[in-house]
């Protein structure tokens, strides 16, 4: 299967993932707004979510899918061994992290969140949701795992599903259970704990009819897995150090009433275009790649990775484009309902533009990041971490003291270009990566087609006048707005011939070599 037909395998579900997360954010909004419940659920949801990102989706996935591919080559029968003995060792360590954070959240809540400790009400429903939540980090690693192999094997469609089940539980949650509980940010929390067994069972199934099931064994180091771990270490640090950065943003927005919630409101919209496209590329590139520099296909290597760039350049600068000129309609739009007031959209939307000067490079570090791990090289990518993570601390203390919590996203957002440049540098002095004569054509027409975009959508919105009072009414002029960018962008693109069509018709027919 091809890099982009893989990829918009996987986009295409992901993106009814972000849809079925947006509207469970806009029942969080309207019911619990930006409040200290939603805070307090904000942070236990973070935590088995930064765990997720450190072990599952971070350091286990980059060590993990590599081997699992090298395995494959030996065998199908070979591989599922080695998942099942790595399986083994995983649920026992997840069983002995789950028991210790359980017995001590209240300590950890103090180190996540020191700002809810002047609020002990706040403090309290934060560690009783937190260990209703954490278990979730069970089950995701095991999904985790299973989605690896998955991924492996070309079957995309059913792991870039799973995250739609964890929206899904969350809506029904939010819906069903707040009578049933004692506020409405438990009901949440327990969705989020059925959310794990549900992906967990979604996973099994799909991996039963793919013949690929990995069975229980003895717990044991084999060689196989001690080589994962040697190879995962250095990945869990460095994913360590880069989920610092939003732990710190955590810590310091616990220091200001209902930070946490602008700040994850604004992230989600973020989230968007790196989830649909960034992950969905990364994802797709990192089985390709390990291939092709397994067998000395350097030059296809490139290839690959220059189209990955184009791919999530290509939608990525739209949308931050969007994002920093219109952000007023988008979050009114999104959020403000219920409990969510003005002046919620006014700080929600001023950590959005923050967050969207760096998107295009939040994107890019997901296309990146594989030309490191299809090598193994998972020290390099902890090397790099661990110099934004300082750099995003020293302008977190700095620009919060001059732009509150808009001053977090905007550090984010920096670290963030440092960390795509450090890698984009290290891999063209490795020859693994080199800018090809098609991408340095296609960026700049890219870039002006974004500055058409954006002159329409500013002319319309300021023709449009306020935002409407009522909800169909911000409706239809979000909509207005999003297909007047979207096919002034289109046009543009194709006038601009920003794109090589008869490269990507040709890439939608070729098919990867097993």
């Amino acid at each position: 299967m091809s890099l982009v037909k893989s990829t918009a395998i996987i986009a295409s579900m992901t993106l009814l993932s972000r849809i079925s997360g947006f509207v469970r954010d806009v029942l969080v909004a309207n019911i619990i707004g930006a409040s200290w419940l939603s805070d307090a659920f904000f942070v236990a949801f973070k935590l088995p979510n930064f765990f997720r990102r450190l072990f599952a989706e971070g350091a286990f996935n980059a060590a993990f899918v590599p081997q699992f591919s090298r395995n494959l080559s030996e065998g199908r029968e070979q591989a599922i061994r080695f998942a099942s003995e790595a399986l083994s060792v995983l649920l026992v360590a997840l069983l002995l992290l789950n028991g210790v954070f359980l017995v001590f959240m209240p300590v950890l809540l103090q180190l996540f969140a020191p700002g809810f400790a002047d609020e002990p009400e706040k403090y309290d429903l934060a560690v009783s949701l937190a260990r209703i939540c954490f278990p979730y980090i069970l089950f995701v690693s095991v999904v985790s795992l299973i989605g690896g192999m998955l991924n492996s094997l070309g079957k995309f469609a059913a792991v870039a599903v799973a995250p739609v089940l964890l929206n899904l539980s969350l809506i029904a949650a939010i819906l069903i259970l707040p009578p049933y509980t004692s506020t409405a940010a438990h009901a949440l929390s327990f969705g989020v704990f059925v959310a794990g067994i549900v992906q967990l069972l979604w996973l099994l199934g799909a991996a039963h009819r793919a013949d690929a099931l990995p069975s229980l064994l003895v717990p044991r180091l084999t060689a196989r897995v001690r080589t994962l771990f040697r190879v995962m270490a250095p990945a869990a640090l460095g994913a360590g150090v880069a989920q610092v950065n939003l732990l710190v943003d955590v810590v310091l927005a616990s220091t200001m009433p209902e930070a946490v919630s602008y700040l994850y409101y604004a992230d989600r919209i973020n989230e968007l275009p790196i989830g649909v496209i960034g992950v969905a590329v990364g994802t797709a590139l990192l089985p390709m790649l390990s291939r092709q520099l397994r067998e000395g296909q350097l030059d296809a290597a490139r290839h690959g990775m220059n189209r990955a760039i184009e791919l999530v350049l290509l939608f990525g600068l739209p949308a931050a484009t969007a994002m920093l000129l219109i952000p007023q309609p988008i979050i009114q739009t999104l959020y403000e309902h219920g409990q969510f007031t003005a002046g919620d959209t006014l700080a929600t939307y001023s950590a959005m533009m923050a967050y969207a000067a760096g998107l295009p490079a939040f994107v890019l570090i997901k296309v990146l990041a594989p030309g490191f791990f299809a090598n193994q090289d998972t020290k390099t990518p902890f090397i790099i971490a661990s110099i934004c993570v300082v750099v995003n601390l020293c302008l977190n203390l700095l620009l919060m003291q001059y732009y509150a919590h808009v001053g977090l996203a905007a550090a984010t957002s920096i670290a963030g270009w440092l960390n795509a440049g450090l890698m984009a540098l290290v891999l063209y002095r490795r020859s693994i990566w080199r800018p090809d004569a098609a991408l340095l054509l296609h960026l700049p027409r890219m870039l002006l087609a974004c500055a058409v975009m954006g002159v329409v959508l500013v002319g319309l919105y300021q023709l449009l006048g306020d935002t409407p009072a009522h909800l169909w009414g911000r409706v239809l002029a979000l909509a207005a707005l999003v297909v007047a960018g979207m096919l002034s962008y289109g046009v543009c693109v194709v006038a601009f011939k920003a794109v090589d069509r008869q490269q990507i018709r040709a890439s939608l027919r070729r098919k990867q070599q097993r």
